[in-house]
């Protein structure tokens, strides 16, 4: 009997099956390792444990959205600023797809744009891309119910581990609308400094006060030059002469886009295409830099779009990537040079390393992102991975872009007259290289710098002052001729020049 006595007390033990499961459970798993609420088990009424809830991984995608760009400084996120991608991470932690320790880390999470944009300009077609928790179903709408309505989530795409949005982007495609009267060499040109005893106090124009728009000061430009370079002064005042500018004709026929301006503006536009060195388009980028060697695929405007009456002029441009108001320069002296302001020939200058020119900048308000395209990419993984792209968001992009973007630029240029107050800062005062009623429209200009003709008799008309990279004024010498052999006889004479001056 003794020897049955350990059988007997083992029995009660084995009757209590809940206890050794428990205790198991806690050495397995530990509290700091499982979450209290996914750790915690009830018994049902047949003793079984039920099923844990289920546990989120997070995923890398592609995020595909449009914005409106008025109210927002740009959209890289910069302390301080509001922004769009400020905007869209506070929109990815609220709807739970960036957790409470990665808030404002973007780095744990791979964040990567595809493109920035500068202030007050829009996009259709922007991608973002990182790692979040795009789990359960309805990521889009949380995101959306987060977001201000001039920013709109049109979709994600589960991508490779390895994607990145701004790498994998082969090409951007950026839209500016000019209006069709800033082609116009007549229009928005007759222009004077309006004086008072405290000196010059507002510009008058006529097409501008029949609208109502104000035009601020300092948009002409300074009477005279700040400085102590009294050739620098009197190159100015000897150039430049009076302000106001005289209209052409008024028996010449009202301005229209057709076949023959067309075929004008596309031609200015093709001299950006292929690979140049656009330092002159930017800021704080050098001509040695390589970053300041960009390429453009192509540059067309061949549409027109009406929006509230108004005609614009579509401009679209393609390119592997784009500087800081690379565009916006672009567009600016196509402009310039469309109104006559400036030879064709001033765009071939502007892309040598050792010419400085100030050119003019577009506003923003006509400029949109319209899409980002990865060809690579989806060709590369087309088997195991969604293409990421704007085809299946064409309708939503669209609509979008009718009811936010168009509608801003048209509304800000009938009620602002941002662009027709622009072009009054078009002018010898403002950009001096522009060279309005020295060139003519066939001749080229060969810029030299002035230390290295420092010992040629160089008459004063042919001096011009230009903005270098720190805002001081430079003086820089242009030749003119009318062919190639004499443009190659200019070249030749200026390395000579250069050859006298290092010795």
């Amino acid at each position: 009997m003794e020897n049955q006595e350990p059988k007997i007390e083992s029995l009660p033990q084995e009757e209590a099956p809940d206890r050794e499961p428990e205790h198991k459970k806690l050495k397995i798993s530990p509290a700091a390792d499982v979450p209290a609420s996914s750790a915690a088990v009830s018994t049902g009424s047949g003793g079984g444990a039920e099923r844990k809830p289920p546990k989120y991984k997070r995923r890398k995608v592609a995020i595909v959205f449009a914005f409106c760009g008025v109210g927002y400084q740009g959209m890289q996120k910069n302390p301080g600023a509001k922004t769009i991608e400020g905007e869209l991470e506070e929109a990815l932690f609220h709807a739970g797809a960036v957790l409470e320790a990665d808030r404002n880390k973007p780095r744990q999470y791979e964040w990567a744009r595809s493109a920035r944009t500068d202030k007050g300009v829009s996009a259709v077609g922007q991608v973002v891309s990182g790692r979040f928790y795009v789990d359960p179903p309805g990521f889009v709408d949380r995101l959306n119910s987060n977001l201000p309505d001039q920013i709109r989530v049109f979709g994600f795409k589960r991508v490779a581990p390895s994607f990145s949005s701004k790498k994998f982007c082969d090409r951007r495609r950026y839209v500016y609308l000019v209006p069709v009267f800033a082609l116009d060499p007549s229009s928005h040109r007759e222009a004077e400094m309006a004086r008072s005893d405290s000196g010059c106090e507002y510009v008058k124009c006529v097409e501008c006060c029949e609208k109502g728009y104000k035009i601020p000061l300092g948009v002409m430009g300074k009477e005279s030059v700040d400085g102590d370079d009294e050739k620098s002064s009197d190159i100015w005042s000897n150039t430049f002469g009076a302000l106001k500018v005289e209209t052409l004709s008024s028996e010449s026929k009202p301005f229209c886009y057709g076949e023959k301006e067309k075929e004008r503006f596309n031609r200015i536009l093709s001299y950006y295409v292929g690979s140049h060195n656009f330092h002159n388009f930017t800021t704080r980028t050098k001509a040695a830099d390589p970053a300041a060697n960009r390429y453009i695929l192509s540059f067309n405007a061949n549409t027109v779009i009406t929006l509230d009456g108004k005609d614009f002029v579509k401009c679209e441009v393609v390119g592997q990537s784009f500087m800081l108001h690379q565009i916006r320069k672009m567009i600016g002296l196509a402009v310039a040079v469309m109104r006559n302001y400036a030879p064709e020939s001033v765009i071939q200058a502007a892309f040598k390393k050792d010419v400085r020119i100030v050119v003019p900048m577009a506003p923003e308000v006509g400029l949109y992102l319209d899409e980002c395209f990865f060809t690579s990419y989806n060709k590369r993984f087309k088997v195991s991975h969604e293409e990421v792209s704007m085809e299946e968001y064409k309708e939503v992009a669209e609509e979008f872009k009718w009811k936010h973007v168009y509608s801003h630029i048209s509304s800000a240029e009938e009620k602002e007259g941002i662009v027709a107050i622009w072009l009054h800062s078009l002018n010898e005062r403002n950009y001096p290289d522009l060279r309005v009623a020295e060139h003519k429209p066939d001749e080229v200009i060969v810029y030299k710098k002035i230390e290295a003709a420092s010992e040629e008799k160089i008459p004063e008309e042919e001096v011009a002052v230009q903005e270098n990279t720190n805002g001081a004024g430079e003086l820089l010498v242009d030749s003119k001729v009318n062919d190639e052999t004499s443009e190659e006889k200019g070249m030749e004479k200026g390395m000579r020049v250069e050859e006298k001056a290092t010795e």
